[in-house]
């Protein structure tokens, strides 16, 4: 699918219509990715650190979900940078 050429419900648009439509897109496919790691992370998290729930969490389980989601996070940043990495010498 290209975005950037010319069909007929684009036809009326300048570029700078396009590129804020585009622009408009990209944010909204960031928003769900941000989504997605959210749900994962607590999905993974919960299960690993609440073994038996109950009406509230004990110091113990709050904690572990503290450690998991910080984990969580740090090993998605080594992932982003080094695929961001990548792209750059492919690219270049």
């Amino acid at each position: 699918m290209d975005f950037g050429s010319s069909s007929p419900s684009s036809a009326g648009m300048d570029s700078h219509q396009r590129e804020n439509i585009m622009g408009q897109v990209k944010q909204q496919v960031a928003v769900m990715q941000v989504q997605q790691l959210l749900e994962s992370m607590t999905d993974k998290c919960f299960k690993k650190c609440v073994t038996s729930p109950g009406s509230s969490l004990g110091s113990a389980e709050q904690k572990c979900l503290a450690m998991c989601m910080d984990r969580y996070l740090d090993c998605m940043n080594v992932v982003t940078q080094a695929y961001s990495s990548r792209l750059q010498k492919e690219m270049s």
